[in-house]
This record gives structure tokens, C-alpha cells and sequence, in this order.
């Protein structure tokens, strides 16, 4: 079992054009991201991306990248095309958000750890809320789980009072066995994947189990030409 980071960077985002090439603390977003993952027990690291400049900047730090189909409609896709060209059967593909650069290599490993237990096919990262107005904001998805720690739902909104219980952000990293991959990717999408505009809901209502485990580490993405900004003001000091 050969356990492969997959980073899907697309160069047209449609709020953030360029992004993975945007210059972070002296150096590129996608060499940030690549560069954590690197630190992680991962024994392979591919970024996976449909245009020529991110190719040329990956090679320019001596990374692996592979050209992929423009037609793509997620970064879920995106990783299937790399991993059927380099994964066997058995291997374990984690899908790394190529728009965090500070991504902590521990939340990876901690994904890897849990492919232990043969049943497991989809594992993802949870962090606990500790500010209420999280809750009401709909770029930060929302986890609920249950004592198995197996997904229940996913939702950009929690309308439920802050006071009145414990609630967990979902941290977007995914974890897959690739026969798994295969198969979620082939689904088509779902009635509540729509509504909630959540790949998520794709695999749960076809049936499958994903597994939630929580980190102590938060995500810090970037979408917008303002949360760039933020995270250079965040780290800037550290680097």
C-alpha cells in the first residue's frame, strides 16, 4: 500500500483568478502547500492541474505535476485522473486543498493513521467551533457525526444556539482508498449536493460511510484576494 498526497490546482478560479501562483511570504501558494505535505509521512506528492504556469512553477521546485483534463468539475475528479495513472488497487489517496498553504503535515498524518482499520474508505478532519459567528457563516461547512464518528450531515449554516451545544467545522481534506475514489466519482450528483452545494452528500446518500476525526488545527484557506491578505498578516511573523 503506497499512500499518495494529491494536490488539484486550477488556475481559473472564478474569485480568485491565479491564485495557486500568488506570491506568499516569498514564495507561491502551490509551493507552500506542496512543501507541507512533503513534511508529512505521505510517500508520494502530485499536483495535479489544467494549466502550463502552475506546471512550470511546480517544476521549478523540483515537484512532481501532471497535466490534467480543463473539463474537470471538482478537485475530487481532478485526483482521480492522477491516481489512475499512478495508484494500485490497494494505495491510500489523500486529496490536499491546494489553496492552503500552511496546511499542517500532522492533519495528514493523522488521515494515513486511520486506514489501519481495513474497513475504513473515506476519512476527513473536523475542528471544534469556538466562536459563535462561525456558525451563521456559509463558507465554513459544518460537520455533525455520531458516536462512531461516522458523517450524519453537512451543512453551510447551523441554526441551532452557540450555547447550546458543541459544534464542528469540517476541515476540507479527504482521505480515500482508491477503489473508493473510483467509485464516488462515478456517482452522480445528489439532491442534497445540490441544495448545499457539498460533494459531501454525494457519497452519503449513495451509502457511503465517512469517517470524522478531529484535529486540534484549524484551516485557513484562501479564496479571495482578502484572505490572502489576512493569512500573510497571520503567519507573517513565523516565516
Amino acid at each position: 500500500m503506497t499512500v499518495i498526497g494529491i494536490i488539484p490546482a486550477r488556475y481559473d478560479s472564478s474569485r480568485f483568478p491565479g491564485k495557486p501562483l500568488k506570491n506568499i511570504l516569498g514564495k507561491s501558494m502551490i509551493r507552500r502547500v506542496y512543501e507541507q505535505a512533503e513534511q508529512s509521512e505521505l510517500e508520494k506528492v502530485i499536483v495535479a492541474t489544467d494549466d502550463q504556469r502552475i506546471v512550470d512553477e511546480v517544476l521549478s521546485f523540483n515537484g512532481e505535476v501532471m497535466m490534467t483534463s480543463s473539463e474537470h468539475i471538482s478537485g475530487t475528479d481532478r485526483c482521480l485522473e492522477v491516481a489512475q495513472k499512478v495508484a494500485n488497487v490497494n494505495d491510500i489517496i489523500i486529496n490536499i486543498q491546494g489553496d492552503e498553504p500552511f496546511i499542517e503535515p500532522q492533519q495528514i498524518n493523522q488521515l494515513i493513521a486511520a486506514f489501519t482499520d481495513k474497513e475504513i474508505g473515506i476519512v476527513t478532519l473536523c475542528k471544534r467551533i469556538e466562536k459563535a459567528d462561525t456558525l451563521v457563516d456559509n463558507s465554513k461547512p459544518k460537520v455533525k457525526f455520531d458516536d462512531n464518528k461516522k458523517a450524519i450531515s453537512f451543512d453551510r449554516v447551523m441554526n441551532s444556539p452557540f450555547e447550546d451545544g458543541v459544534f464542528y467545522k469540517h476541515i476540507g481534506i479527504y482521505a480515500y482508498r482508491f477503489n473508493v475514489l473510483e467509485k464516488v466519482c462515478a456517482l452522480k450528483p445528489s439532491s442534497l449536493e445540490i441544495k448545499h452545494k457539498l460533494e459531501q452528500w454525494r457519497w452519503l446518500q449513495n451509502g457511503y460511510d465517512i469517517l470524522v476525526l478531529e484535529t486540534p488545527f484549524d484551516s485557513y484557506s484562501v479564496d479571495t484576494p482578502e484572505d490572502l491578505k489576512k493569512i500573510i498578516e497571520r503567519f507573517g511573523d513565523s516565516n
